[in-house]
Order: C-alpha cells, then sequence, then structure tokens
C-alpha cells in the first residue's frame, strides 16, 4: 500500500519547522513510520544545492538558474527519498514541495508559468501531496520573526513586497485546490496553532 504524503507551506517566518516536528511525533505515536524531510534539500546532493540557492553571494544569481536548481534539488529527492518511502508504505512530511517553486519562483520572481508547468510534469509528476498544510501568516509578522534570527539566507534578505506576492499565491492556491490544502492561522502563539492541527492530525489518522 502506497505511504501518505504529507507537505507544510507558508511564508517565511511562519513555523513551519516546529509543528513539523509536532505533527511527524503524533503520527509515530499513532503506529505510523514517518520520514521527516525538506526542500530545497533531504538528500546530501539535494543538500549541497540547496546551500548553492540560499547562501548570501556577490555574484547575483539569475531566475532561471534559481528555477533549474529548485527542480534538480526536487529530482533528486524524490528519486532517492520521497518515492522509495511511498512505495514502502511510509508517511513522508516534507517541509516544502512544488507549492513553494509556484509561490517563490512564480509569484515571487515573476517567472513564466509554462516554464514551471513543464518543469513539475517533467520531474515531479503524479507524485502529489494528499494533504498541504498552509501556515498562513501576514507579512510583517513572519519577516519580524525571521529577522530574530543570527544571520537572514538569500530568499529571506528579499522586500516586503516579493513576499506579499508569495503569501497571495499560497492563499490562491488554496483557493483554488480545497481539497487539498488546510490554511492555518500561523499569527497565533504555538499552543493555538496546534488546537487548529489537531483536528487535522485526526482526519489524517482516518485514511486508509
Amino acid at each position: 500500500m502506497r505511504g501518505r504524503f504529507i507537505t507544510l507551506e507558508g511564508g517565511e517566518g511562519a513555523g513551519k519547522s516546529s509543528n513539523l516536528d509536532w505533527l511527524a511525533t503524533r503520527l509515530r505515536e499513532a503506529g505510523k513510520t514517518v520520514l521527516v524531510t525538506r526542500e530545497p534539500g533531504g538528500t546530501p546532493l539535494a543538500e549541497s544545492i540547496r546551500n548553492v540557492l540560499l547562501a548570501p553571494s556577490d555574484e547575483k544569481m539569475a531566475d532561471d538558474t534559481e528555477l533549474l536548481l529548485v527542480f534538480a534539488a526536487r529530482a533528486q529527492h524524490l528519486a532517492e527519498k520521497i518515492r522509495p518511502a511511498l512505495e514502502r508504505g511510509d508517511w513522508v512530511l516534507s517541509d516544502r514541495f512544488v507549492d513553494a517553486t509556484w509561490a517563490y519562483q512564480g509569484a515571487g520572481r515573476g517567472l513564466d508559468q509554462d516554464a514551471i508547468s513543464r518543469l513539475e510534469a517533467l520531474v515531479v509528476r503524479d507524485t502529489q501531496p494528499d494533504m498541504t498544510l498552509l501556515f498562513d501568516v501576514p507579512v510583517d509578522v513572519g519577516m519580524a520573526r525571521a529577522g530574530k534570527r543570527a544571520a537572514l539566507d538569500r530568499i529571506e534578505q528579499e522586500d516586503r513586497a516579493f513576499f506579499e506576492r508569495i503569501r497571495q499565491c499560497y492563499q490562491e492556491r488554496a483557493g483554488n485546490e480545497p481539497d487539498r490544502f488546510r490554511v492555518l492561522d500561523a499569527s497565533c502563539d504555538l499552543d493555538q496553532v496546534r488546537a487548529q492541527l489537531q483536528p487535522l492530525l485526526e482526519e489524517m489518522l482516518t485514511w486508509k
């Protein structure tokens, strides 16, 4: 039996990582074998690509280069980790997946949607999430949270308008695919976010 694939999405400072660990723990307590991973990254090669993508540099990365690197990392991630885990019947929780590309490179960078669609068809094919949790947070709140980190990566250094476009894209995708997306108010404190997650966890555990 194929495993289940759950992705967590949201802008900077949305709190995906801490809630990813919480969700993985609850699923394991329910007897599920869970793989926790992230994008870009998830394998040694894909993590190397992540470092190139996120490291600040004096050389400006071309937007098309960024897009191709994201999909290169994703291709390795799918081949080496995600698909084998799903074929074993494991559950996969990923901090970001292809929706992030539509948000960051599509809306944020304004890249050609046909190009993204072609790359998605080539790389992702039918490996789509069973559920996507969108941690929605106002840009000002998310940027303030991200700004508390020791250093901002190359993407986090973008301006507010960039992140506003990303948030709008995520909201539009959630509206267009209500069967897959579950939207959480991530602006509140952690306990309140987890209270929103609890019924979604219970929904997942009803899956056959």
